[in-house]
């Protein structure tokens, strides 16, 4: 059967050795149930990804389409049987500096883009944590975010455009290098979070800004991770810095085990804010976000106008996620709830820990509600793996309760799965499956995420 696939595409592009598509059953999520495909296609264009699909749907074989594997949700996890549609190879990245727009191929890395727009004097904003080793692709597939986007906004503000191929082959050109156009139905932000259940992007048309203003930044300690939630409610009452992050103790100990950054290791909060403001507004900004800090408690502060050196505090706070995957396996969490609702949705996350008997470390983009519980646990212990999934399972529920979401960037993938019907209602749920059963009606695009 997959003769006449191997014939249609380049040669090396269909995969078959076991010891290679190992490496292509799961993301960074480590979906335990990830299947055995009988193939990975390596795309290197448009046209492969077309054969692919029409293959695909002539034989009703699934596909699960895959950037660079680091996604947190097991929504790139391979299905027994079918086929997993690599775009890793597709990474060419060409800037329009008049038109302030990057056209990026899917495998493009988020870092690639942004360092192909600083040649032209220009910057693309989101910036998830991963943003050196996640692609273009996967962030518009699970409209991801990431530090600045409390300022900024998240990828879907700045997806312009795309070409995306439908289950059946039909590639489709969306959008443009537009800043405004109202045409028609808003069918490109429709692909944008859609986790490849309704077509596969194969290049994105992208807006860039000014490069950003050197930044200053601020960290302040708190002796309670409530009193650091409070403190961020007071900055965003009344300014927008450019970043606004938080990290707990365990998660600033695990962080200074990893890189050694002087971080306060007695603190049971961290704060990291950053202001891009020009000129002097910048100081005059983390001045006022110093008297929010005092004002709400902070045991100790720090600021500095040193550009390289913020950054090092921030590339601390990018390090949560692998300096805690050395103390043990990870259910990774990306909770979010209204502003006001932060502070209790930190202290209940503290009694689930506590309920549960399972480590719970919290980091959080603060200044957009959208935090990151991550639960660590030891995935060969039965007994503390149950533990650690029902912490996961009340996290949502307690997100849900406090007007929250079950997932503010990593999508719902097959992890989360189970909770979307009770957060979006029934309504929604079925006005989504006609969606997906219009664009796909064989159901073979990523069958078992999301939907």
């Amino acid at each position: 059967m997959l003769d006449a696939l191997t014939t249609a595409l380049p040669d090396g592009a269909v995969v078959t050795d076991p010891d290679v598509m190992a490496a292509y059953r799961q993301d960074w999520a480590r979906d335990p149930n990830a299947g055995h495909p009988i193939a990975v296609v390596r795309a290197t264009d448009t046209a492969d990804v077309v054969a692919t699909l029409r293959w695909a749907t002539e034989h009703g074989v699934p596909v699960v389409p895959r950037g660079a594997g680091s996604g947190l949700s097991g929504g790139a996890t391979a299905v027994d049987g079918g086929i997993v549609l690599s775009l890793e190879r597709m990474r060419d990245v060409d800037v329009d500096p008049a038109m302030r727009v990057a056209i990026a191929q899917p495998g493009a890395l988020n870092v690639e883009v942004k360092q192909a727009a600083a040649k032209h004097g220009l910057w693309y904003p989101p910036d998830p944590s991963s943003f050196e080793m996640c692609s273009i692709g996967g962030n518009a597939a699970t409209n991801s975010g990431g530090l600045c986007c409390v300022k900024y906004g998240v990828t879907t503000d700045y997806v312009l455009g795309m070409e995306v191929v439908l289950a059946d082959g039909t590639a489709l050109r969306l959008g443009g290098p537009r800043i405004k156009d109202v045409a028609g139905l808003s069918l490109t932000k429709l692909f944008v979070g859609s986790e490849g259940t309704l077509g596969v992007i194969t290049e994105l048309t992208l807006r860039l800004l000014p490069a950003q203003a050197p930044m200053s930044t601020l960290v302040a300690s708190f002796a309670s991770v409530e009193a650091a939630a409070s403190a961020v409610l007071a900055i965003t009452t009344t300014m927008r810095p450019s970043t606004l992050e938080l990290m707990d103790n365990a998660s600033i100990n695990a962080v200074e085990d990893y890189v050694s950054m002087g971080l306060d290791r007695g603190a049971q909060a961290l704060l990291l804010v950053r202001s891009d403001a020009p000129g002097p507004a910048a100081a005059h900004e983390i001045g006022l976000v110093e008297a929010a800090c005092r004002a709400s408690g902070a045991t100790e502060l720090f600021t500095t106008s040193d550009p390289d050196e913020g950054e090092a505090f921030a590339a601390a706070r990018r390090a949560a996620f692998p300096a805690l995957e050395r103390k043990g396996d990870l259910l990774l969490e990306d909770v979010g709830v209204p502003l006001p609702a932060l502070p209790t949705l930190v202290a209940g996350v503290e009694q689930i820990a506590v309920r549960n008997g399972v480590l719970i470390a919290v980091v959080a983009h603060a200044g957009d509600g959208n935090t990151h519980p991550l639960i660590v646990y030891n995935a060969q212990d039965p007994d503390e793996t149950a533990r650690a999934q029902r912490a996961f399972g009340e996290i949502m529920d307690l997100a849900v309760s406090l007007g929250g979401t079950i997932t503010g960037e990593h999508g719902v993938g097959r992890l989360k799965k189970d909770w979307l019907p009770g957060y979006l209602g029934e309504d929604v749920m079925a006005l989504s499956r006609r969606i997906k059963d219009a664009l796909d009606p064989a159901g073979i695009l990523n069958p078992g995420a999301v939907l």
